[in-house]
């Protein structure tokens, strides 16, 4: 084998493929680096299955072979190598910024991790409420109301209601119930940090890690999830009219929002 992707090829992720503002505000930003690969392949290994480009194993920046825990993973981290055209951009390559976020990050700090997962619970998106317009509050109890159900019904927490601002105060036994949930879809196995990863991407992406557990359980669909989570903002674009700039945004986190829980989905029914 030869020798593996490293220098340059490996920084590319180093900063997630996001721009840090301070840095782009001091001078222009870094050109994108060019495509230096021809052929994007996946090769099974005792621990999974890697990408190689141009036969040559990828690595994250901190030096770690990526390894997806199954093949149909392994192969839309290549997909999203191959679809690389004359540069290589990793703010379209959200699947292998995620691992390398699990590898170099989450994998040596799951307990921190796992320990802001409940601080999004301590204010989840779908517990605060408007009062008025009454049409924005049925939107809210239609869409938001089953997923406590299934929180309450499936995985034992009950959680409470605010209206407007004021900060909620759940139970510790709901907080309780929570964290046993997180840590069934998280698992205890080699890939717990890919499946941590995958649900702090949902919950931070969609300010709720009611949905991403509702999600990681099947309880809704990616759409159905995304669709539940831009609920507020959806209808003040039906009222005030569509801002294109937060649209465009907002289909950029889609794309990383797909990718967490194609990761999560992977993980959650294959191992």
């Amino acid at each position: 084998m030869s020798n593996p992707v490293s220098g340059l090829e490996a920084d590319l992720f180093a900063q997630g493929g996001e721009r840090d503002p301070q840095i782009s505000a001091r001078g222009p930003a870094r050109p994108l680096p060019k495509r230096f690969y021809a052929e994007v392949s996946v090769e099974e290994t005792a621990h999974g299955y890697g990408i190689l480009l141009d036969a040559r194993p990828v690595y994250t920046p901190k030096k770690q072979r990526v390894i997806a825990p199954n093949r149909l993973l392994a192969e839309h981290l290549a997909l999203e190598w191959s679809a690389q055209t004359s540069t290589i951009n990793p703010a379209a390559m959200p699947l292998n910024r995620l691992i390398n976020t699990a590898l170099d990050g989450v994998r040596l700090q799951m307990a921190a991790v796992e320990a802001e997962l409940m601080r999004y619970a301590a204010s989840d998106l779908i517990c605060y409420r408007v009062e008025e317009p009454e049409s924005l509050a049925s939107r809210q109890a239609a869409s938001w109301d089953p997923i406590l159900a299934f929180l309450k019904d499936r995985l034992g927490a009950r959680l409470s209601l605010g209206a407007g601002v004021a900060f909620v105060n759940q139970s510790s036994e709901a907080f309780t119930a929570l964290n046993l949930a997180v840590r069934s879809v998280a698992k205890s196995d080699a890939f717990t940090p890919f499946r941590l990863t995958a649900m702090y991407e949902l919950t931070a992406l969609s300010g709720s890690l009611a949905l991403a557990l509702a999600l990681a359980h099947d309880f809704l669909s990616v759409e159905a999830a995304w669709t539940a989570a831009n609920l507020d903002e959806d209808f003040q674009m039906g009222v005030w009219g569509e801002d294109r700039e937060a649209l465009a945004r907002r289909e950029k986190r889609y794309g990383d929002f797909r990718a967490a829980a194609l990761r999560s989905e992977e993980h959650t029914s294959e191992l």
